[in-house]
């Protein structure tokens, strides 16, 4: 067997070289960045080859998107406790930062695509599942979307480096865990609440 060339791919690998150098692209530089002939020049094909799996940039965003939910259902899976629910969200948008970036953006990708809502679907009844199990929540649909804001938010100001200085050299999961407790054990002081109605 001979060695593969790093600029060349074997019939079957285009796809997964694209998106891979796609994600590269995307992380070092953001998804405006990307284009499909620069991007056929780093796998080492024609530049109309990547057309043939993706059609157009958005096609190859839109997979990348799809892509992503797969990967959040899967993180957040088998994972009963909402607050663990967080941390694997958290610990997705860390080790995908291309993914979570093309995701959240639904401007740039295809939304009738079949795949990337059928992806969306098994990302969003994982996230669910997560506030499905708490008792004493008047609106668990509500209670969904807080819990999901801060795990996003969190993840997003970690990613743009906007809470480097407190996070530190701090584990960002054992961090997230204890910016949880904190908000969910807090109480306010007596006539706060007065004070905000």
């Amino acid at each position: 067997m001979t060695s593969r060339n790093r600029n060349t791919y074997h019939h079957g690998d285009l796809r997964q070289s694209v998106l891979d150098a796609a994600l590269d692209v995307i992380t070092a530089e953001g998804p405006g960045a990307l284009s499909l002939r620069d991007l056929a020049r780093r796998a080492g094909v024609s530049h109309a080859a990547p057309a043939h799996h993706f059609k157009d940039r958005t096609g190859l965003l839109t997979a990348i998107a799809t892509e992503g939910y797969d990967l959040l259902a899967e993180a957040l899976a088998g994972t009963p406790e909402l607050r663990e629910r967080g941390v694997g969200y958290v610990r997705f948008a860390t080790a995908h930062p291309a993914h979570f970036q093309v995701m959240f953006q639904p401007e740039l990708l295809r939304a009738d695509d079949p795949d990337l809502l059928a992806a969306k679907e098994r990302a969003s009844a994982e996230l669910r599942a997560g506030v499905a199990g708490l008792t004493d929540v008047p609106d668990a649909r509500t209670a969904g979307i807080a819990a999901w804001s801060l795990a996003h938010g969190f993840a997003t100001l970690l990613l743009t480096h906007n809470v480097t200085g407190a996070v530190g050299d701090r584990d960002p999961e054992e961090y997230f865990r204890e910016l949880t407790g904190l908000l969910f054990t807090a109480q306010l002081p007596p006539g706060d609440a007065e004070r905000g109605e």
